[in-house]
């Protein structure tokens, strides 16, 4: 019986200025390796599932130290392929007070960014999997990674895996003369699981979400409202059977409110409202709560409330945790919730 999860993207190195440093102050960095895919990956394996990242690394002292980031975890990655001069590198300055976080890229010419179609032998990698995950940034890079990114996607279609697929807009990539709602609106038609943020739902579909506007825990949700929102998605999405809504309200650059809504086969189900007040790094929040979501579906057979109060609540947990991994046990997670 398949069980392996397949997941696909770029990694990078992300440098940080210790303390709440401005990138122009300081003269040391803190380097962790992330990217949402291999953000989902990790998370996926810490909570004990099967799961191969794919992607394409330099052949380098930097793409070995990569790789055996990921293989600590218990991440596959023997699909991994070689080529191209260079990782992709970031540099992020976390958000303190009034000061909103910055982000600044350096992934021009990157290993993924050159990829081209034919690279990946999709067939191979999908032999004994029966999820594929992607996101919007890998087809943000370049043509040649959107290319990829649709093998991929026709590949598992054929092979009947579930597919998953987060928008994961970001509108500083989309520099190729494409734009993200035309490469993203006809694979999303192929998707059985999808995510996002309010934004990123307008975005893709034109359709404008309900907005989150909770302050604490005792928020309450019209339920009319996302019953009307996600009626009208499901008439754009019909092979798409659920759906997430992920919400976020930031009070502050330390005080976050955390929720979601899912949409399962015509059903609607909140999340619990958490109150986060001490954030110490809100990167991968969202690949946090994807992967959580995917590891429920498969292992509590079909209860929809639980499935998206767990997801929820690693989200939450992953504020608590320095760098880009989800580094929370499926125990541990339950036992919060």
């Amino acid at each position: 019986m398949r069980q392996k999860i397949v997941t696909f993207g770029e990694i990078m190195l992300r440098m940080t200025r210790p303390e709440k440093q401005r990138i122009i102050q300081g003269s040391t960095w803190d380097g962790y390796f992330g990217g949402s895919e291999a953000n989902v990956a990790v998370s996926l394996a810490m909570l004990g599932n099967d799961v191969e990242y794919v992607t394409r690394l330099p052949d380098s002292q930097l793409g070995k130290a990569c790789l055996n980031e990921l293989r600590k975890y218990n991440v596959g990655t023997r699909f991994t392929v070689h080529g191209g001069e260079r990782m992709g590198t970031y540099y992020y300055e976390d958000a303190a007070a009034m000061r909103g976080s910055s982000i600044v890229y350096d992934r021009a010419g990157s290993s993924m960014t050159t990829v081209n179609k034919g690279t990946i032998s999709w067939p191979d990698v999908f032999a004994d999997a029966s999820v594929f995950h992607w996101s919007g940034i890998s087809c943000a890079l370049s043509q040649g990674a959107a290319d990829v990114n649709e093998e991929a996607v026709c590949e598992a279609e054929r092979q009947g895996l579930t597919i998953s697929f987060d928008i994961n807009y970001r509108k500083n990539l989309w520099k190729y003369g494409k734009s993200a709602h035309d490469i993203l609106l006809p694979l999303a038609k192929k998707c059985d699981i999808m995510f996002g943020t309010e934004g990123e739902w307008q975005l893709l579909t034109g359709i404008t979400p309900p907005k989150f506007t909770a302050t604490s825990p005792d928020f309450t949700f019209d339920m009319q409202r996302h019953e009307e929102f996600f009626g009208k998605v499901k008439e754009m999405f019909p092979k798409c059977r659920k759906m997430i809504l992920a919400l976020r309200n930031a009070l502050s650059a330390n005080h976050h409110i955390l929720s979601g809504v899912l949409w399962s086969d015509g059903a609607i189900y909140p999340a619990h409202v958490y109150d986060i007040d001490n954030v110490i790094d809100p990167m991968g929040v969202g690949d946090a709560f994807i992967a959580a979501y995917l590891h429920a579906l498969l292992k509590f057979s079909g209860d929809c409330q639980k499935d998206v109060n767990f997801a929820l609540t690693a989200s939450a947990v992953k504020n608590s945790i320095p760098g880009d991994f989800n580094l929370t046990t499926e125990e541990e997670i339950l036992e919060l919730l």
